[in-house]
């Protein structure tokens, strides 16, 4: 719903106008509240500036996001067995995730997780709704932090709004300075994290910072840098409502039992100003519990008025709720005026998500999708072999009455230690391998082994046969691969 359109429950609308149309409506003054008042956020610049607000949910969307933003900078600097505990490493085509080293060919893996995490996302969001928009999506984190630099140095959200609308001077060019300088040291420190998750931490911050880092690696630094200053300093919301696409396909996840940051109408209508400690009959004054004190407009971070009912633009951040729950207080009232309620809540009635086809189905997509990333992981080999046959010739006689047929064996070692492998080549007919049965790989290595398969001419049929190549770990025989080839004979 537009922000400047009338509702019936709209505190801009005279209650005392009459249904039906005569000339006293024409003396009566209907005021449409324009979309910089009806939001109480919006300056004539088109930036919100909502207000800081305290509360249990805000502690907990702070305690989330804090977690989120500490885990994001520290994960690089742990290190296991000597190596980065997270990284990616694209030159050597590598994935080290916690002492597990993921190849192109594993990353079947993580499209398994990803996959998983989408559908553990969806299952949430029956149950919250976008409470992932809250509390744990990194532009809302980023976001806040901005806000909060703001804040810091320029004041309060009035004060905001007021800065904006003053003339150039040198006082607000110091506080705009600083603030887009440390807008800029915070976007910087972003693009440095990201980038530390494909290059060794410890060296890119050194080398970011005394400026000898190669040319692609400060260009991609300062990439990420700039989207982090345009995303969580200009464009905030904007994200959120025009650019993440969550927003515009989870009411789709959305059924009569979902909680999400609800206005109860029943309740709160019709709304109206009215003393602190004001006796007042609440139904003999036709009010409601809503004293329409705009404050969980002025709180949210999309601007918009959660009293018109459910909207896509919602984060459900939990900052109305406090709000709210804050003047509930001071009035003596019940609490929860707004608050995370479902359509059954509001109605009275009792349900049971055991019921609910989507808690269902969500749920059970998240258990196959584990299911499959341990069945995944526990296959997972440890070594890679591809065997190449020598295509210059088949076969080759030899003068000892022998056949003999070459191949090239590509064996890596996908672990970080050192291994010992034992080759064997297994068949129903007696051949014998010419090669040393034992090769050392180091951690990650991959070597091309040029092996003869011998046989007596007279011991097998002509034509082709099938044989297996086997690789096995000499400390972990339970770590073996093996791939077929063909032999060929006259």
């Amino acid at each position: 719903m537009p922000k400047s359109e009338v509702t019936p429950n709209s505190p801009s609308v005279n209650k005392s106008v009459s249904a039906k149309p005569s000339s006293v409506e024409l003396h009566i003054p209907i005021k449409i509240l324009s979309n910089e008042t009806a939001t109480g956020s919006n300056t004539p610049s088109g930036n919100i500036h909502f207000r800081e607000q305290k509360g249990d949910f805000q502690r907990l969307r702070t305690m989330m996001n804090s977690l989120l933003i500490v885990l994001f900078f520290a994960l690089p600097f742990i290190s296991i067995d000597g190596r980065q505990a997270i990284l990616l490493d694209i030159s050597q085509q590598q994935f080290f995730f916690f002492g597990i080293t993921l190849w192109p060919q594993d990353f079947t893996l993580l499209a398994w997780i990803f996959i998983a995490a989408a559908f553990s996302l969806f299952f949430i969001t029956v149950f919250w709704g976008r409470v992932w928009c809250g509390y744990l999506c990194p532009q809302t984190a980023w976001t806040f932090i901005y806000v909060w630099i703001e804040t810091r140095i320029e004041g309060s959200s009035n004060k905001r709004k007021q800065l904006d609308k003053a003339p150039w001077s040198s006082s607000k060019l110091g506080k705009r300075s600083t603030k887009h300088l440390l807008w800029g040291l915070a976007a910087l420190l972003t693009g440095c994290g990201f980038i530390s998750y494909f290059i060794p931490a410890r060296e890119l911050y050194i080398d970011i910072f005394t400026g000898n880092a190669s040319f692609w690696v400060t260009s991609w630094v300062w990439f990420f840098a700039i989207c982090t200053y345009l995303n969580a300093g200009w464009m905030r919301e904007q994200m959120c409502l025009h650019c993440c696409p969550y927003s515009r396909f989870q009411a789709v996840m959305f059924d009569a039992n979902t909680k999400t940051v609800t206005y109860d109408a029943k309740r709160g209508e019709s709304r109206g100003p009215r003393k602190r400690k004001q006796e007042t009959n609440l139904r003999e004054s036709n009010l409601g519990d809503c004293v329409d004190c705009n404050l969980c407009v002025e709180v949210c971070p999309t601007g918009i008025d959660i009293r018109n009912g459910l909207q896509y633009e919602c984060i459900n951040c939990g900052a109305c709720v406090d709000a709210c729950n804050e003047t509930m207080l001071k009035f003596d009232y019940k609490q929860n005026l707004i608050g995370y309620m479902s359509e059954n809540d509001l109605k009275g009635v009792n349900y049971s998500y055991w019921r609910s086809p989507r808690f269902l189905g969500y749920g059970a997509a998240v258990v196959i999708m584990l299911v499959v990333i341990g069945l995944d992981l526990n296959s997972r080999s440890e070594i890679q072999l591809n065997v190449i046959r020598d295509r210059q010739s088949l076969y080759r006689e030899t003068t000892d009455n022998k056949i003999e047929n070459t191949y090239q064996l590509k064996i890596r070692n996908k672990t970080q230690d050192t291994k010992q492998y034992q080759l064997a080549v297994d068949s129903e007919m007696p051949f014998s391998l010419i090669a040393d049965p034992i090769i050392t790989l180091a951690a990650g290595e991959q070597v091309d082994y040029p092996v003869t398969v011998l046989a007596d001419k007279d011991a097998i049929q002509s034509g082709r046969k099938m044989i297996q190549f086997s690789v096995t770990d000499v400390k972990q025989p339970s770590q073996q691969v093996s791939q077929e080839t063909g032999f060929f004979s006259p």
